[in-house]
């Protein structure tokens, strides 16, 4: 029997393309021999898996993605969507796919964003049991339009990093990201925590940096995420992810407090 709960189905065009772009630089997908990438919790239709594979397809033509859903009937739907290298499964956390072969990628948006913090750990070792050495799960949240994203890389070994992706144009606070945190930080924005001091941090360094606004927004974010390296932050990246919009800390560094994956 699949494993979790059918989720609300938002979907939308364009809404993933922030962790897609994430996703397409991944050592681990640049370099699998066969790279197969899941689409974990795609909605109410096959908007985003099909984006998914085109995007991936670019670099890799020979990308297969599956999309597995919950809801039989949106197996069924998208399932009249399908196409060579794209297909779609039934399934939850236990990530069947065929021949019980492995993923080089695993993709959950929006996923456990309804379900209880308690559930994360769980959710998040089923899904890495079903990863190919050297994969990669990644899984976080958005907003309806894709402009406000973020998301956890996680593998065999536990969480690795939190991953922040913003539209820039019209950015007043980057602290927004707080209310599209992935669920295993979202309740964690309160003082004392770590997410919550990086927020602050974030916020601060952002406002320093206003005056490079002349130059463009990139270069204000730019100097944000330099700003809060020379902090001490572990900020991970170069100067290339960072004018995306994008910024990545080390996971220990927003870790919630009590956070065990052993």
């Amino acid at each position: 029997m699949p494993i979790g709960s059918i989720t609300r189905g938002t979907t939308g065009t364009n809404r993933l393309r922030r962790v897609d772009r994430w996703i397409a630089q991944l050592p681990a997908f640049r370099r699998a021999a066969a790279p197969l990438v899941v689409d974990l919790g795609y909605g109410a239709s096959a908007t985003t898996t099909l984006e998914l594979h085109q995007r991936l397809g670019r670099l890799r033509p020979d990308v297969e993605v599956i999309g597995i859903e919950i809801d039989p009937a949106r197996v069924r739907l998208a399932s009249a969507s399908a196409r060579p290298g794209v297909s779609f499964r039934l399934g939850g956390f236990e990530v069947p796919l065929p021949g019980d072969r492995l993923a080089t990628v695993i993709r959950a948006l929006n996923v456990l964003r309804q379900y209880d913090e308690s559930a994360v750990p769980d959710a998040w070792r089923r899904m890495v049991a079903r990863l190919e050495p050297g994969g990669v799960l990644v899984e976080g949240t958005c907003n309806e339009m894709g402009r406000v994203a973020s998301w956890v890389d996680v593998a065999a070994s536990g969480p690795l990093s939190l991953t922040v992706s913003l539209r820039l144009a019209d950015l007043e606070r980057p602290s927004i990201v707080a209310e599209r945190l992935p669920k295993v930080l979202i309740h964690r924005n309160v003082p004392g925590e770590k997410i919550h001091a990086f927020l602050q941090d974030l916020d601060r360094h952002w406002q320093l940096n206003a005056p490079l606004s002349v130059y463009g927004p990139s270069q204000r974010w730019i100097a944000t995420a330099q700003g809060l390296a020379d902090d001490g932050w572990p900020v991970l990246g170069n100067r290339s992810r960072w004018k995306l919009g994008e910024l990545t800390l080390a996971w220990e560094a927003v870790a919630p407090n009590g956070f065990d994956w052993s």
